[in-house]
């Protein structure tokens, strides 16, 4: 077997190949397991390749993921089983061995959306629409036949939760990685404008939404679209995913194209009788894009500080400008400039 070890966190080679004889109803001649390099995720993911002792010329290849605790019944398995019932692109599950933690995977590939963006810049519409046609599935055939077994249905992003997001960026963002320590009074007025932010997005209706759905996490599998990591969706403001997935920290979309896809969005939506009041979308896309961002930089300054995890720290900056150019866009928003100002310098929002 191709690797230095025999041992692979909870499992190891034979192990391994029982499980895939198993799943496949016949021997199997295993070539190697690898460990993927994973997103800021507290799973482990590794791809078996292997043969059926009866096709030895055709390679097959399964991944496993290792759940970061035991679960007698995982989120990621309700939300699959529920999302692949609506015939959204979700991987199969072929087996779950509970007593390890390990979900065995279909093998969606390695070409994630921001891989496919980059090999046909040219295509770069085609792929997105493709995206937000399944964002649009969420808000509307998803969302009215979501039922209490899922986990989505009873969790929200109320106030409470973006709240904690908010706590979380400035505990190891502005106080972590910037090492800004706000007196208790500015301190004060930064949290009463960020709650009065999340309090507005709170109040929004709400949609099923996937909560991480940006470039990464859509595959392209065989020239279609795959989504993954859904394990931790919930109810909130439409525009979140699509936040998500247009202000996404890996993929700069320039200005027009991305306005070209919200028009695209809202005709979709309203071709599917969800009529989309413009004004109204627009200032809450720009006030969502506010606190998904700043959600994204605390993630990335608690990967660094805390993980000793580097990688993301490229994305700061770009990210930042995302807030920039909402608070800019934005005249509403003008309440949080000073404030976010005084926590993060480097903003320096006009």
């Amino acid at each position: 077997m191709n690797n230095s070890s025999n041992n692979f966190g909870r499992f190891n080679e034979n192990y391994l190949i029982r499980e895939l004889e198993l799943i496949s109803q016949e021997p199997v001649s295993l070539a190697k397991c690898v460990l993927l390099k994973g997103d800021a995720s507290d799973r482990n993911y590794y791809r078996a390749t292997y043969c059926l002792k009866s096709s030895l010329e055709l390679p097959r290849s399964i991944v496993i993921m290792q759940l970061a605790s035991l679960e007698a019944e995982p989120d990621f398995n309700c939300m699959q089983k529920f999302l692949q019932k609506q015939n959204v692109p979700v991987p199969d599950i072929f087996h779950f061995d509970a007593e390890r933690g390990l979900i065995f995977l279909m093998d969606c590939g390695d070409t994630h959306l921001a891989d496919k963006i980059s090999e046909e810049p040219e295509k770069i519409l085609y792929w997105y629409q493709k995206a937000i046609d399944i964002v649009v599935s969420f808000h509307t055939r998803v969302t009215e036949d979501i039922t209490p077994d899922c986990p989505a249905h009873s969790l929200f992003f109320d106030e409470e939760k973006l709240m904690w997001e908010m706590d979380f960026m400035l505990e190891h963002y502005v106080q972590g990685m910037l090492m800004n320590s706000l007196k208790t009074n500015e301190k004060t007025q930064v949290r009463e404008a960020l709650r009065a932010l999340c309090k507005t997005l709170s109040e929004q209706d709400r949609v099923f939404t996937h909560r991480d759905y940006h470039s990464r996490n859509i595959m392209i599998h065989n020239d279609k679209l795959k989504i993954i990591d859904f394990q931790d969706a919930r109810m909130g403001p439409c525009q979140y995913d699509l936040v998500s997935l247009l202000k996404d920290s890996y993929i700069i979309l320039d200005e027009s194209k991305r306005n070209s896809l919200l028009e695209y969005y809202i005709e979709c939506m309203n071709q599917s009788g969800k009529q989309i009041e413009k004004d109204l979308f627009y200032k809450i896309f720009d006030w969502m894009a506010v606190q998904r961002n700043l959600k994204a930089i605390g993630t990335f300054a608690y990967q660094s500080k805390v993980l000793n995890n580097d990688r993301y720290l490229q994305y700061i900056e770009p990210t930042l400008e995302y807030i920039r150019q909402a608070l800019s866009n934005n005249k509403d928003l003008d309440f949080l400039r000073p404030v976010l100002n005084s926590a993060i310098p480097k903003l320096n929002a006009a």
